[in-house]
């Protein structure tokens, strides 16, 4: 601090007396109206809405015209108009019984989503097969007993892998809503749960899911579930006791829809 107050003193002695913005001024023009800075949009940026427009009015379209879950994954599979299916290695498309009443929606594959083509196969997967599996739930219908004694069906906000695991961009979300929309509207759950930001700004229009998890939301009459991603689970600990919490919420709703 006695360093800084020193450089300052002597700034003064140089002769330095105001501050320099971040806007670079002609000290030749008129400074009795405020100069007006104008902002020259790239081209690329003007075109940008017209082009994501047309995308999401196919996506739309496409979605419309899906009667069953295998031709909204064919409808999926032939859609060109999201640049993340390039770098992608398969569709990630669904996993667990379509005839389930819980529907878990993440946010996007990771590596081993993208290389086996299903949701939720590596660690996280794995811990959220447990979390289910701790309320009663099981997305294997062959594996149903006494103690697992309902299903589940799961998938992401994003079906392609986006490059180096970063969030997906607004776009990209919008590209894929309509999609998401209808693979509701086919399974029709009784419950959806909604893992992490992504999912939860795509389903109800919010971000900030440690103050949304363990609230009921309304997606088209439906209850919905916000929660911790599994994957932030495993990074941090000190969650997993809000996500048991949340997951109780999931177990006694479902005990008063039956």
């Amino acid at each position: 601090m006695k360093d800084a107050l020193e450089l300052l003193k002597w700034q003064l002695e140089l002769g330095v007396d105001e501050n320099v913005g971040n806007i670079p001024l002609n000290r030749f023009s008129d400074h009795s109206q405020p100069n007006e800075v104008e902002i020259e949009i790239p081209v690329s940026t003007q075109q940008k809405m017209p082009k994501i427009r047309s995308a999401i009015d196919e996506a739309e379209s496409r979605a419309k015209q899906s009667q069953t879950l295998g031709q909204l994954k064919a409808s999926l599979e032939n859609y060109e108009f999201c640049d993340l299916k390039k770098g992608s290695r398969n569709l990630v498309f669904s996993s667990g019984d379509p005839d389930a009443e819980v529907m878990i929606i993440g946010e996007a594959p990771g590596r081993e989503e993208d290389i086996q083509g299903a949701p939720f196969v590596g660690r996280a997967g794995r811990l959220l097969d447990k979390m289910l599996k701790s309320i009663g739930l099981t997305r294997d219908k062959d594996k149903l007993n006494d103690s697992l004694i309902n299903t589940a069906y799961i998938c992401n906000v994003i079906p392609w892998r986006p490059p180096h695991n970063r969030d997906p961009n607004t776009d990209e979300i919008e590209m894929m809503l309509p999609f998401l929309k209808r693979h509701i509207s086919l399974i029709e759950p009784k419950i959806i749960v909604a893992l992490g930001n992504i999912s939860c700004r795509a389903l109800i229009g919010q971000t900030g899911i440690t103050k949304l998890r363990g609230n009921w939301f309304d997606f088209d009459k439906i209850p919905l579930m916000p929660m911790c991603h599994p994957a932030y689970l495993l990074r941090n600990n000190f969650a997993k006791k809000d996500a048991w919490s949340d997951l109780l919420k999931i177990k006694s709703k479902l005990e008063d829809m039956s």
